[in-house]
């Protein structure tokens, strides 16, 4: 199973270049070693990274996490008269680990998942207008499989390494339940993540209601992302999920941002943006990743609803979501897995 790697459960600070006192100074050794080291002192919380890879833990307690995956059975750092000072042990833990995990195995965009909504007996939300003289009805189903299909065109040609996948590609209908599974199903390597991006169109009572919105999941929602028993430890393996879904949530937040920003520079004034927003969408709570919703417009407002039936427009909306998309990649790679919202 992969894991992303993504620093989120804590705010963290660098520690001064130096520490003194008995045992052996963390820093000195991290610093020597190429490794960076983050330390928040009022949780005594802290964790080394290096090349994508990490290792956390709480001071002076009898195991350490790396990579957020497994715990080991390994004396943390500990505190004496406020310094920071780490067993011979741990210093070859660290060694051995950041040895066998080197830049080779960086995490990396593996697979993109793109989910045009409804379809088939599903159409979503409908609308009729006349045009030309003609009444035409437009369905929600048929403008999200339109974008998706240009957003995986956009994808392939840029990363023909990469596997983009639909959830549906023809007119067909699926379950919710269906969709998530396909997402939880794909195969990654050990150093591979995926991304998932279902794409909507909005409806309202209210007709003058417009504008483009990208959804994540609520951080409130609790939901079992660690899929394998990596402890006996109840409580070890709760710490585990938790921080690991934080991991998530976070990278969906910067999914988000990055996509309605991209969305925004490719259609201008021609809409508005309404923002990110939080909600535990069934598609985005079940999925194991990290994962964003897209309402792309509104049906329910004659403008927008013609904006929405024009191929060129639809362009546009691809090419925005592309481009937040794309932004992410680039900065997870370049990053080595190490994301944060700012």
């Amino acid at each position: 199973m992969r894991k992303i790697r993504v620093l989120t459960a804590f705010l963290f600070f660098l520690l001064p270049a130096f520490v003194t006192g008995q045992g052996i100074s963390l820093v000195e050794k991290a610093s020597s070693r190429g490794i960076s080291l983050y330390w928040d002192p009022l949780s005594e919380t802290g964790m080394l990274e290096k090349n994508g890879h990490h290792i956390s833990f709480r001071a002076g307690q009898d195991y350490v996490i790396q990579d957020y995956q497994s715990f080991l059975d390994e004396k943390a750092p500990y505190l004496k008269d406020g310094e920071l000072l780490a067993s011979t042990s741990f210093i070859n833990t660290v060694d051995n680990f950041f040895d066998l995990n080197n830049a080779a195995s960086s995490p990396v965009i593996g697979a993109i998942l793109i989910d045009p909504g409804h379809g088939g007996k599903d159409p979503g939300a409908m609308a009729e207008y006349t045009v030309d003289g003609k009444k035409v009805t437009v369905r929600e189903k048929d403008i999200c499989l339109n974008i998706g299909l240009k957003l995986r065109d956009y994808l392939q040609k840029a990363y023909p390494d990469k596997r983009i996948l639909m959830t549906r590609s023809t007119d067909v209908y699926l379950k919710l339940e269906e969709r998530t599974d396909i997402a939880n199903s794909v195969e990654l390597k050990e150093n591979e993540a995926i991304l998932y991006i279902s794409i909507h169109v909005n409806s309202s009572l209210d007709q003058s209601a417009s504008g483009y919105e990208v959804w994540y999941l609520s951080p409130g929602y609790r939901r079992q992302v660690l899929d394998k028993q990596v402890s006996d430890d109840i409580n070890v393996q709760s710490i585990l999920n938790d921080m690991l879904e934080e991991e998530y949530t976070t990278e969906s937040i910067l999914i988000a941002k990055l996509v309605l920003d991209g969305i925004g520079t490719q259609v201008g004034a021609l809409s508005k943006s309404r923002g990110m927003k939080e909600e535990e969408w069934f598609v985005v709570r079940n999925s194991k990743m990290p994962s964003i919703l897209v309402e792309t417009g509104f049906l329910s407002n004659a403008e927008e609803a013609k904006l929405l039936m024009d191929d060129e427009y639809l362009k546009k909306l691809a090419i925005g979501m592309y481009n937040g998309l794309q932004a992410f990649v680039t900065h997870f790679e370049r990053s080595r897995g190490f994301t944060g919202v700012k």
